[in-house]
């Protein structure tokens, strides 16, 4: 671990998990999770009001309990990196405030982020630096992306995205269709080992040769489903649940799979990298690899617990601004709920690397003792 690699402290609140993580370089010192997934439950879904006020109240216990599991003290930061978008407004407000409010009190450079960006950095710490241009295929509740990176600190460019459900919102609502509960992601894997993937042929979402290459649709996979379930319930007969999970779970991931690959080839990149929650799916992993592996793509996925929303992934982006000079934000960074992913950072208005002495002048009495 060089001596000279920044040392950053990042902040994520867009959704319901209040992550911080302390990243050395490309080392993982600490990642604190405060998640409110279980005051949501009930509802169903995540409540932006619910998880605003979960942030408010877990963000310093959560914050200090990293520090302490890092081992550093907050002075020896090199910045402060946080989540400014895209995400739930009030709940990205909660983490950009105390962004500020650390970095002006302890005098340290403040880089607002991209959150799909931070999902596409965070694989450098478990397997080293990210070849450029890497693929992404980005997967979550919120998100189902594929984005190029030609530069995760200032080049991102959309190949596709989700036209109207993302595959963890589908995966939500057929868990509920099914009465499994929430979040669906995690019991729709579990129960897909048991049961048949060629059960029953459920459609594949803009797949044919006219629809757009890289773009996704769970919309009518999810209607499909729910109709199917609804018709054997009609006829008074027992819904496999099992079945129904695997053959679900293989529409979406074929689908996924395929047309990540499929934009490796297009852009002659040997890379793919999947993030977010749903890639912690196990079948989603294994299809990839299966394909990569034919195609001859090199496959990277983090751990599942870097797949979801954590501060670790938002220090890892930190780290690299810092360490590639990139401009700092300013004090009056805004939380932007749809911060598009062609923006990896919100720069400051003036921003120069130099430009935060006057940060350092207000506070030469340090805040933070």
């Amino acid at each position: 671990m060089a001596a000279d690699e920044p040392l950053v402290l990042g902040i994520e609140t867009s959704c319901d998990e209040t992550g911080v993580g302390i990243v050395h370089g490309t080392t993982l010192l600490a990642d604190a999770v405060a998640s409110s997934v279980d005051t949501h439950a009930r509802f169903g879904g995540v409540v932006p009001e619910i998880a605003s006020r979960a942030h408010l109240e877990a963000m310093v216990p959560t914050i200090e309990r990293a520090l302490k599991t890092a081992g550093v003290s907050p002075k020896d930061l090199d910045g402060i990196a946080v989540t400014a978008g895209p995400g739930l407004a009030g709940a990205l407000l909660v983490g950009v405030s105390a962004a500020k409010a650390y970095a002006y009190a302890l005098g340290k450079p403040l880089y607002g982020v991209n959150h799909l960006a931070s999902h596409i950095c965070v694989d450098q710490l478990e397997h080293g630096r990210l070849p450029e241009p890497t693929m992404a295929l980005l997967v979550s509740g919120g998100h189902s992306s594929l984005l190029l990176s030609a530069d995760i600190t200032s080049d991102v460019r959309p190949m596709g995205a989700t036209i109207d459900d993302a595959a963890g919102e589908a995966f939500d609502k057929i868990a509920r269709v099914l009465d499994l509960g929430f979040p669906g992601g995690p019991v729709i894997d579990r129960l897909a080992k048991e049961g048949d993937p060629a059960a029953i042929a459920f459609p594949r979402g803009l797949s044919g040769s006219r629809d757009p290459a890289y773009d996704f649709s769970f919309s009518g996979l999810k209607t499909a489903v729910a109709r199917w379930i609804e018709a054997k319930r009609a006829a008074g007969e027992d819904v496999p649940v099992r079945d129904v999970a695997a053959s679900f779970q293989e529409a979406v991931v074929d689908v996924l799979t395929r047309k990540a690959v499929r934009a490796c080839k297009d852009e002659g990149v040997d890379h793919l990298m999947i993030g977010g929650g749903v890639a912690a799916n196990s079948r989603l992993r294994a299809l990839a690899q299966e394909r990569c592996e034919r195609a001859g793509i090199r496959l990277r996925v983090p751990r599942p617990g870097l797949c979801t929303d954590n501060g670790a992934m938002v220090a890892a982006l930190g780290s690299e601004m810092v360490a590639r000079n990139r401009p700092a934000s300013d004090l009056e960074l805004s939380a932007d709920s749809s911060l598009p992913v062609t923006d990896p950072h919100v720069p400051g208005a003036h921003s120069h690397a130099h430009d935060h002495d006057h940060v350092h002048e207000v506070s030469k009495e340090n805040l933070y003792s």
